[in-house]
């Protein structure tokens, strides 16, 4: 930990004595303009005024990065109006505080001068200050650091009793304004960062890695309480980790919502990538190249992300052990009841198909797909009749066939048992006879 701490002192005193200043571009426009428009709109109940004046004071001379957050996040002019007028001691009591950004902004370069320290390769990104609907303190768009100054420049002193009871534990739980700084650090890593993949670690790691940058470049430590209760509870949450890891369900558990396993601490997937990150980089020769290799990891690359994870040795198995643990694990489809799969010989007047499972299923979700051979092969099935058998071990549904067609369709992985554990997708092929037997034909 010394020589790790001793080569970060070393970048930053050898940057500092041969490199200019790092010029960084902040843009606090937005935040005069929400005022404008929030002085105005107090002085009228009509809503459809108080719409006209959010647009021409604050939605049309709207910077790059409030257009950019406005569509990132979705916001509308509506949603806009509501958080305005419903909140009148939370506006007053943050108001100083974001017309004050400016006394902000001379640490926030200086830590970004660190970051480039260490990480010379880095691309500059411009920092909005926006003021949004409450639904981001920090969050990126191509090379433009989005900041929603309502979440991010908050207090002790801001005045959180009117909002929805939901949103009040981010305020008392983080130091918003306390630690801006490391917020827009934390983002300015995501903006040298490559595109995450849609599954449990590929997010932990992208949140994770920018965490352990922002706050190892800084020098400041990480006010996410996760952080702090994984490092209490290390054993607890490297379990329930591995539990989930493919779980396909359970992202909210970990990242941006309400953990609703036992563990209840939301955001804990930044505990998981940060500890990866930090152990990666202790075990490595060349920290500055090992800092380098987590800013520019391409999630798509399994074989790269595997290496990276388990050369810090942080999870109990490597990878591959751990998806091989899982994949025993699964339950399958063992038996069709009407006929063989892959029989040639179906009788097209079968009306219903009934798979088997290997193990009682949780009954709610479920899945038919289309087969390889795609949709033309697919069998019509009467979706109203799809239905669990009340011991939960197999499904029926029914279907109507034509004579002497071949047929396809998956099982899919969308079934599963009541701890998460999913299905493995299991392939119906058949053909059906070619005419329907009668009478006469015997």
């Amino acid at each position: 930990m010394k020589s790790l701490c001793l080569f970060f002192s070393l970048c930053l005193l050898l940057y500092g004595c041969s490199t200019p200043k790092f010029n960084q571009t902040i843009v606090t426009s937005d935040i005069n303009n929400f005022w404008k428009a929030y002085n105005q709109i107090q002085t009228t109940q009509d809503t459809l005024q108080q719409l006209q004046l959010l647009k021409e004071l604050y939605l049309e001379p709207a910077s790059p990065g409030l257009k950019d957050i406005i569509e990132v996040r979705r916001y509308t002019a509506k949603e806009f109006l509501t958080a305005m007028t419903s909140y009148p001691k939370f506006w007053e009591s943050i108001r100083e505080n974001t017309l004050n950004v400016y006394l902000h902004e001379e640490e926030i370069s200086s830590d970004i001068q660190k970051f480039k320290a260490v990480y010379p390769d880095l691309k500059p990104a411009t920092i909005y200050f926006t003021v949004g609907a409450f639904r981001t303190n920090g969050t990126i768009k191509n090379q433009h650091i989005l900041i929603g100054s309502e979440l991010a420049m908050a207090d002790s002193n801001t005045q959180i009793s009117e909002l929805p009871e939901w949103r009040q534990p981010y305020y008392r739980a983080y130091k918003p304004l306390q630690n801006l700084s490391l917020l827009c650090t934390h983002e300015y890593v995501h903006t040298q960062q490559n595109e995450f993949v849609e599954n449990l670690l590929s997010l932990c790691l992208y949140e994770g890695i920018a965490e352990y940058v922002s706050c190892k470049v800084t020098g400041k430590a990480s006010t996410v309480p996760a952080i702090e209760f994984g490092k209490q509870n290390e054993q607890k949450v490297v379990n329930q980790f591995v539990n989930d890891l493919y779980l396909m369900s359970v992202t909210y558990n970990w990242l941006w919502g309400e953990n609703r396993n036992h563990l209840k601490v939301r955001d804990l997937g930044y505990y998981i990538g940060y500890k990866i990150a930090k152990r990666y980089v202790a075990k490595s020769k060349n920290k500055q190249q090992a800092i380098k290799e987590l800013i520019e990891l391409d999630y798509t690359n399994e074989t790269e992300v595997e290496r990276i994870v388990d050369a810090s040795k942080f999870l109990p198995k490597s990878l591959a052990e751990l998806e091989q643990d899982y994949e025993s694990k699964r339950p399958e489809v063992i038996d069709i009841l009407e006929f063989e799969n892959g029989s040639q010989a179906v009788d097209p007047k079968t009306k219903s198909i009934t798979v088997i499972f290997s193990d009682t299923l949780n009954g709610i979700e479920n899945g038919l797909d289309y087969g390889p051979m795609g949709e033309e092969y697919y069998p019509k099935v009467e979706n109203n009749s799809r239905a669990f058998s009340k011991d939960l071990l197999s499904y029926t549904f029914e279907v109507e066939l034509e004579a002497n067609k071949t047929y396809q369709l998956i099982i899919g992985s969308n079934f599963r048992l009541k701890n998460g554990i999913r299905l493995k997708p299991y392939l119906i092929t058949f053909k059906t006879k070619k005419s329907i037997q009668t009478a006469n034909d015997s």
